[in-house]
């Protein structure tokens, strides 16, 4: 699950680990140009994954609206109870392939709180277009068309049926989205309750291995093409 960090504790970090190399680096007998070249290059690579890493955003199911909270959070019990899994099972190569399993699971969780996020905007501009004003106008100016003929009414009449267009789009991308995750998340759910299996040996864990991929390609996929939707 990704943690957002403190970018002022990160830039300490690096610095001290960054004097601590230099250091290192003279006790090993480099020369002392050499050492501090080293290390300042190895403050710029560190400092470069730090800002990564702080980019990140953290992982809150209450920043969106329904339904996309609760597929949240619902990926959150899931990788919950996978980990608590194989924590339980016995140290051993079966215990770290399935850790490395899990873990890809784990950036299932990463896809699926980008794809709700980008759900809830999506949600938003349909809440901020105002479907039902946007009908009561088309009405309106339809009435006036009919009533008076005129080039300016017609227009605006075409503007107002784009943007109608536009919502009815939106809702049925944010629909479609939704009924997708739901089925992602119903096999996440198939999953974890395989891992006790696979954890233990009585299960294919190729098999396994094979199905958490598809799942994850499957959540990347629609992260994807939820984020391609134009706005209107």
């Amino acid at each position: 699950m990704s943690r957002e960090r403190d970018p002022q504790v990160l830039s300490r970090t690096m610095l001290i680990g960054t004097v601590v190399a230099v250091i290192a680096l003279l006790l090993l007998g480099l020369p002392w140009p050499i050492a501090f070249l080293a290390g300042v290059g190895g403050f710029f690579v560190s400092r470069f994954v730090g800002r990564q890493i702080s980019a990140a955003p953290a992982i809150d199911p209450f920043a969106v609206g329904e339904p996309w909270r609760q597929f949240v959070q619902g990926a959150q019990r899931a990788e919950q109870r996978l980990h608590a899994t194989i924590a339980s099972a016995d140290d051993g190569p079966l215990k770290d392939r399935m850790s490395t399993i899990v873990g890809r699971l784990d950036d299932g969780l990463s896809e699926t709180w980008a794809i709700a996020r980008r759900g809830d905007q999506i949600d938003s501009t349909v809440r901020r277009l105002d479907p039902t004003s946007l009908r009561a106008k088309q009405a309106s100016l339809e009435s006036r068309l009919a009533a008076t003929p005129s080039a300016d009414v017609e227009s605006a009449l075409a503007s107002v049926r784009s943007q109608i267009d536009s919502t009815e789009r939106l809702k049925g991308e944010s629909a479609k989205t939704a009924d997708r995750l739901r089925l992602t998340q119903t096999r996440l759910d198939e999953l974890v309750t395989r891992a006790a299996e696979v954890a233990i040996g009585a299960g294919d864990t190729d098999l396994y291995e094979h199905d958490v991929d598809d799942l994850v390609i499957e959540l990347e996929a629609l992260r994807q093409a939820v984020e391609e939707t134009n706005r209107p």
